[in-house]
């Protein structure tokens, strides 16, 4: 990427307000964006491109730091379908706003008649995408109108306590939205071998891709008690209450994100 770790530090992050949303630290918004900075260094980005980001979420938690090194002349189309609550107060106070532009749509059907994009890119979006049919669709969609798509996502590994601590909860959510509210959410990671395979079938023809260690504490894996205390399945209630609070003590010792892998391709001929 065109700018570091220290300048993105100083000209976006400092300008981000510290929150108050326990039992997540001040920072942890912070936190999660630098992790994203550091996933995109493995994605093609340059000045003034055009980029597609599917799955943006309330936080634009990939979108700042996308906006950042595409310059002036850049500019980020930022998807989302539904979460968008925290997303122009975050851009704005970030000084990116400018550079991006929100679109509520349904990446499994993009609005794009043509190839309009230097690059696609879905960073930590994967698990949010419900099934695998649906990751299918909705990569063969940022292959049809991109040139390049970079996809990353956590893997179902640990190699050390933190990180083991961070599935160990993560793990707990896609059976807690499933059994609150009938459909699944959150799903598992994936390994990388299953992601670049899911690639394939979409279309996609594998440019590079691999593995790297964020090196971070990793918060987004909590899920507050009080959501698995309103299943109303009182047998999944309790069993879920109970790895609920076995993985909780674990998570809030420490947590760090899980390996994360990454895959760059193109739509094959």
């Amino acid at each position: 990427m065109p700018t570091d770790e220290e300048t993105f530090k100083k000209d976006v992050l400092s300008r981000i307000p510290l929150r108050d949303e326990p039992p997540l630290p001040p920072d942890w918004l912070h936190i999660e964006m630098l992790e994203r900075f550091r996933v995109l260094r493995f994605a093609p980005i340059k000045p003034s491109m055009n980029v597609l980001e599917v799955g943006c979420g309330a936080h634009a938690l990939t979108t700042v730091p996308l906006a950042h090194p595409i310059g002036e002349t850049g500019r980020v189309v930022a998807v989302e379908l539904s979460r968008w609550h925290f997303f122009e107060e975050i851009t704005s106070v970030a000084g990116l706003k400018h550079r991006i532009i929100p679109l509520k749509v349904d990446a499994k059907k993009l609005p794009f008649p043509f190839k309009a994009f230097d690059l696609a890119v879905l960073v930590h979006g994967v698990r949010s995408l419900k099934n695998e049919e649906t990751m299918v669709t909705v990569f063969s969609e940022m292959l049809r109108v991109a040139n390049m798509v970079f996809i990353a996502e956590s893997l179902p590994i640990a190699n050390n306590e933190r990180q083991r601590a961070h599935l160990e909860l993560y793990n707990l959510r896609e059976d807690i939205f499933e059994a609150l509210l009938g459909e699944k959410d959150d799903l598992h990671y994936l390994p990388l071998e299953r992601l670049k395979e899911l690639v394939e079938t979409a279309g996609g023809e594998i440019i590079e891709s691999g593995t790297f260690e964020p090196g971070l504490p990793h918060y987004l894996a909590y899920i507050p008690r009080e959501y698995v205390e309103q299943i109303k399945n009182g047998k999944k209630r309790a069993e879920l209450l109970e790895r609920w609070d076995r993985a909780y003590e674990k998570w809030k010792a420490g947590a760090e994100h899980p390996p994360v892998g990454w895959v760059l391709a193109e739509k094959g001929e």
